[in-house]
């Protein structure tokens, strides 16, 4: 049989299995949506799936926050959606996440998920109702298990397309596109989400129209985050998630959706009073437990031990790892890991960039052990090439405690490397152990509610803001306020304040 004759006979025996999972799937009809629906993906399937991956998510995300008062406010408000959805029977588990993300998901079987730092962008109950209405919209709309069906279909096609034209490449960008593509919900999926979202919440009574308020709020948190990180917004925007529609369109589609209800604006329940009591006293950004970015220092109580990023880096705190973000295709990340005792800190080094780099990368050169404040330190360089081109990286890893290392990854381009090196090793000598006295001297930061007193004006309640620029912008964004005049006495704001 000829190599053509024998793609041609692969590709219809693919054509069979397609139809056979068409057969053996599910096709029914969505409550939600009212569109029938082919899934691979059974309801208890997806109660499983999200059962399993639930404590996963927990580790991975800092864990549930730790104040049950707050905790069960936010449940009983996505109660109060998930009672008023179509899958009102199946039980639903909503949970606030100690991190600073902004940032709310759902796993199948409906594990809702939202972050302290999205809960304190808000500032009524209904815009929380709406952003777990949207999670539910998710669950109720079997987002998960389409997506996972398109993605087994995804797959097979991009099999096919290696089958049929005989090229292994093409096979691999086309399964490698379906798998981009779904990486996130689509463009459509999160629109029909806010869609519902604002369903459920006019049938519990809320305002529709918080999700418009939230959605821009979430508009002008971005766009100050760029600001301060001297970047484009758009240049913040993970490249796998600019599918996702933008803020100003949603905007426009959520209000649409809520003139729809034919709920008056300004009719709805809002609950600003019993939200704001619930999150008084809320962990604003960085816990002390998980580390702190004052300017261009991390400070971390709980290891003990601190270091600098040079002038023009931006720091950000991650779950597992710190960023600093420079000049150009200029960053440095930081990490740690566990050490066997007895290693050879080079030894500890070597493995760390094989794994990461599944060991493909080349191998360290320029090997050098030094001593960073007394601690052993080993230090090595190599090329790498990315889409922007070469790009060079020097690793320093440093023994911290006879089990604990800890580690930098200091990128630059080639063009860059020479003018970054003094400034690279200015940040390696900065890593230093913290003295009880400044550990404890560490403090974080929470939401504090005030009321806004005769005389007040944004600018002077700015001024007690916890932030070392940008004040009054972080306290118009964090309050919903879209300039400085619309404040008025006996009104209540949320002001971030250092712990006492």
């Amino acid at each position: 049989m000829s190599g053509i004759h024998r793609r041609l006979a692969g590709g219809l025996r693919l054509a069979a299995v397609v139809a056979g999972y068409g057969l053996l799937s599910s096709c029914t009809v969505n409550p939600a949506t009212g569109e029938r629906e082919l899934t691979l993906m059974s309801p208890a399937q997806e109660k499983a799936i999200g059962a399993e991956q639930h404590p996963k998510l927990l580790e991975q995300f800092g864990g549930p926050y730790d104040d049950p008062a707050t905790a069960a406010y936010v449940a009983t408000v996505g109660g109060r959606m998930a009672a008023n959805s179509e899958l009102a029977a199946q039980g639903f588990t909503f949970t606030l996440l100690n991190s600073k993300i902004v940032n709310a998901f759902a796993l199948p079987g409906g594990y809702v998920y939202i972050s302290r730092g999205l809960l304190a962008l808000m500032n009524d109950e209904a815009e929380l109702a709406s952003v777990l209405g949207h999670e539910v919209g998710h669950v109720t709309a079997r987002h998960a298990a389409r997506r996972q069906t398109q993605s087994v279909f995804g797959g097979i096609l991009g099999m096919g397309v290696g089958i049929l034209t005989g090229s292994s490449e093409l096979g691999r960008l086309a399964s490698q596109g379906a798998q981009v593509y779904l990486l996130s919900y689509s463009r459509g999926q999160e629109y029909e989400a806010d869609t519902l979202g604002v369903r459920y919440m006019a049938r519990a009574g809320y305002d529709p129209y918080g999700a418009a308020r939230m959605l821009a709020s979430l508009g002008r948190d971005s766009a100050l985050q760029a600001k301060i990180l001297g970047r484009d917004e758009a240049d913040q925007i993970p490249s796998w998630a600019r599918t996702h529609p933008l803020a100003e369109d949603r905007v426009a589609r959520a209000t649409q959706a809520a003139r729809a209800t034919g709920i008056e604006p300004g009719t709805g329940a809002r609950n600003q009073a019993a939200f704001l009591d619930a999150i008084d006293g809320l962990v604003y950004d960085d816990s002390p437990a998980q580390g702190v970015v004052r300017g261009r220092e991390f400070w971390h109580p709980k290891f003990g031990f601190m270091f600098a990023v040079p002038d023009g880096f931006a720091l950000q705190n991650g779950e597992t790892s710190v960023l600093a973000s420079g000049p150009g295709e200029a960053a440095i990340l930081f990490s740690g890991g566990r050490i066997q005792a007895g290693q050879d800190i080079a030894s500890y080094m070597n493995a760390l960039w094989s794994k990461l780099s599944n060991g493909k990368g080349q191998p360290l050169g320029n090997l050098e052990r030094i001593k960073v404040n007394g601690m052993d330190a080993a230090t090595g360089t190599t090329r790498l090439q990315s889409q922007d081109g070469a790009m060079d990286l020097r690793v320093v890893a440093i023994r911290f405690s006879e089990t604990q290392a800890f580690h930098f990854l200091f990128l630059s381009s080639t063009g860059q490397t020479a003018g970054l090196a003094d400034a690279y090793r200015r940040s390696t000598y900065s890593f230093r152990r913290l003295t009880a006295e400044e550990a404890a001297g560490i403090k974080g930061r929470h939401i504090a509610i005030v009321t806004v007193a005769p005389g007040d004006s944004a600018a002077s309640l700015a001024q007690r803001m916890a932030f070392d620029n940008h004040r009054l912008e972080h306290f118009l964004v964090l309050n919903g306020l879209e300039d400085a005049s619309a404040l008025r006495a006996g009104q209540r704001v949320k002001l971030v304040v250092f712990e006492p």
